[in-house]
């Protein structure tokens, strides 16, 4: 009895300037196989339907349990995560494509520099002298540490920039996941020390204002942040801290 095949069609480009191409494949089917599995097999075979000789297909990831981020790319034209994306689910054949906000390096690779570059900009870290132990940091009432632990779930993936329709070659748009940052170490005894500096970039160019609050972030969210959440709270944070700087508060 002949084996199940498993129908892949996949976009590919050898540089970022090159011209973008489709290649067909069909891999044997095994059960309970995900998309970085299919890409595997293709790496040790790599020929195309019509039989013919190909380059492997490159791809990006590292935990392969949903918690890095780097395997973002777009399945049957959704984006998510390809080692959660189990291909025994229907539809098939399966297209893969990379990411179309960000800069391609290679076939399903891309460039997601902008997103640590936005993290940058809003001080997205609690700041520590570290010469010396300073002791037990202090303590959060049980509801704000439930929800900071939500926002930190974040693993810089790029789906939410992907399904927002802000970011644009025409917006530089920082994105929802750096608002959800800045509500998360705002709030925290210790971050709140650069709270003024993150607030002020949120005030700034591609920040906060650039929201239409198209919710399709929280959509696609992979790790469920409350993003939405997140933005409504800093959209009050930052209208009362413009509110101050006008009063020369």
């Amino acid at each position: 009895m002949a084996r199940e095949l498993i129908d892949l069609r996949i976009r590919r480009q050898d540089t970022p300037e090159g011209r973008p191409r489709w290649e067909e494949f069909a891999i044997p089917h095994r059960p309970m196989m995900n998309v970085i599995s299919c890409l595997m097999e293709l790496q040790r075979h790599p020929v195309t339907l019509e039989g013919r000789p190909t380059t492997p297909v490159v791809w990006e990831s590292s935990c392969l349990e949903e918690v890095c981020g780097a395997c973002s790319m777009l399945i049957n034209g959704r984006v998510r995560q390809a080692c959660s994306a189990l291909v025994d689910q229907p539809p098939r054949p399966i297209v893969l494509e990379p990411m179309g906000k960000f800069t391609v390096i290679r076939d399903l690779i891309v460039d997601r520099s902008r997103m640590f570059e936005a993290l940058k900009r809003v001080k997205a870290w609690i700041p520590i002298d570290g010469t010396y132990d300073l002791g037990p940091g202090p303590r959060l009432p049980e509801r704000e540490r439930a929800f900071a632990y939500e926002l930190s779930r974040c693993m810089t993936c790029g789906c939410c920039l992907e399904a927002c329709p802000q970011v644009n070659p025409r917006s530089d748009f920082m994105g929802p996941f750096v608002i959800a940052m800045v509500r998360q170490f705002n709030t925290h005894p210790t971050g709140a020390m650069h709270k003024e500096a993150r607030l002020d970039a949120l005030m700034g160019e591609g920040g906060i204002a650039c929201c239409s609050n198209a919710q399709n972030c929280q959509e696609v969210c992979p790790k469920g942040v409350p993003l939405l959440q997140a933005i409504g709270e800093m959209n009050r944070a930052v209208t009362l801290h413009a509110l101050k700087q006008w009063r020369g508060a």
